[in-house]
């Protein structure tokens, strides 16, 4: 869908609200982590930008949480908003925190956990807010480089790959992406509303000891961006594609100092986000508005006894947490924005390696390029094709549950949308004379 009329205007809200279930609650992410929820260190906010031009409104969605809501609620939020507000479009990401509550693609019928909904409810109702409050808009892109994550796959001398969780001596590795992109969203009169800063990192420096909610590094890398440029604009946290990335001081025992540590990493990046966000300088412009949302088929890279039993290696929470996704065939949806012309988002649901971010920034069309992971959707890891002949954790275990190739044909997929936004391809014709 796309909006182009002469002379449009860019319009943006922002709203926020907390999403923090109650005690009790299983936590995402450790298999070795069994006890549910008995804290919170920091609570879980779903924050929400809504863009217009024309008549096309767009909402952007950052969860405090491991993964998206499953595509019933995901349906069921975008039919509401849609229906009340007239946004085209809701896209609904997540930065994966460790910290947060379990998320599955289905309940039974009747089963769906009541925090669920409430929080659906109040996502709901936070971007009628942010809709109601819209004001002309001009955004600016700028970026930085924050070292805080290695590789954690180890390729040995023989090819194997080891797992390399923590890196308390920061040895450089590879592949890394140490880039942080912002996107500034000003008032027309230069007021800061949104600052959205795209990176990529597991936030898993609180490991599996840890009973508290808290997003992480995230939270404190937004709270400092938010005071550092006097509480004014709202900050996002867009994480980026951090399959094989982990941070230096991942999952560091409470007793080690792990809040210490985990205020550190999101210290660093956030005062580095605060550097570009200061030095960016928006613009008003004649406003467009484009997004796309392909569903991709693909299959299963598992048969599904198999699956059942590699998913039992991990350990018993994790095939509870997995176990459902035995279909065949999957529906992945690959979800594109293009602004203005010249800022493009792409999204996958999952966790994609760092080489597909660094190779969609390099072959968009458009220079400013954002990759956002975890959107849309969970279906696992997705690795490139040469981590899928390595093996190793996301590379060819029960992690990685859809076909090989998957990333690949995502980010291709995402090029393609681009370029059509741009109107630089169109049909051929069947019949062309030379």
């Amino acid at each position: 869908m796309a909006s182009d009329p002469k002379g449009a205007v860019l319009k943006a809200g922002v709203a926020k609200v907390e999403i923090t279930p109650p005690l009790g609650q299983r936590l995402w992410g450790f298999a070795a982590r069994t006890k549910p929820a008995e804290g919170v260190l920091d609570p879980l906010w779903a924050r929400i930008l809504v863009l217009g031009a024309g008549d096309q409104r767009l909402a952007l969605v950052a969860l405090d949480l491991g993964r998206s809501f499953g595509p019933a609620l995901l349906d069921r939020l975008r039919s509401s908003v849609e229906k009340s507000c007239g946004i085209g479009y809701v896209l609904v990401a997540a930065s994966h925190t460790h910290s947060g509550p379990v998320i599955k693609d289905e309940y039974p019928p009747q089963e769906t956990p009541l925090w669920e909904s409430v929080a659906l409810e109040r996502i709901a109702q936070a971007i009628a807010a942010a809709q109601e409050r819209a004001e002309a808009a001009r955004v600016g892109v700028g970026y930085g480089a924050a070292y805080v994550a290695h590789n954690r796959r180890r390729v040995n001398a023989d090819g194997s790959i080891t797992w390399f969780d923590r890196n308390l001596t920061r040895i450089p590795t590879s592949p890394v992406d140490p880039t942080v992109s912002v996107l500034r969203v000003d008032a027309i009169d230069g007021r800061p509303l949104a600052i959205l800063v795209n990176s990529a990192c597991h936030p898993v420096i609180l490991g599996p000891d840890n009973l508290q909610y808290s997003a992480d590094f995230p939270a404190v890398l937004t709270r400092r961006v938010e005071h550092e440029l006097g509480g004014e604009p709202l900050c996002f946290f867009l994480q980026g594609a951090p399959a094989d990335l982990n941070p230096y001081y991942a999952a560091t025992p409470l007793a080690e100092d792990a809040v210490r540590w985990r205020d550190w990493t999101g210290e660093r990046l956030g005062h580095e986000a605060v550097r570009v966000a200061q030095s960016i300088a928006t613009q008003a412009e004649e406003a467009s508005l484009d997004f796309a949302e392909d569903p991709l088929t693909f299959r299963m890279r598992w048969k599904p006894d198999d699956f059942r039993a590699a998913l039992l290696r991990f350990g018993e929470v994790f095939f509870e947490d997995f176990g459902p996704t035995t279909r065949e065939e999957l529906q992945l949806p690959v979800a594109t924005v293009l602004l203005n012309k010249r800022i493009a988002l792409m999204s996958v649901p999952g966790e994609a390696f760092v080489e597909f971010q660094i190779d969609w920034r390099a072959r968009c069309p458009v220079r400013d390029a954002f990759f956002l992971g975890y959107a849309n959707g969970y279906y696992g890891y997705f690795p490139t094709i040469q981590a899928a002949a390595q093996g190793g954790y996301g590379g060819a275990d029960a992690t990685a549950w859809v076909e090989v190739g998957a990333g690949e044909r995502m980010v291709d997929r995402a090029v393609i949308s681009i370029y059509k936004m741009l109107g630089r391809l169109s049909p051929v014709p069947l019949e062309t004379e030379y």
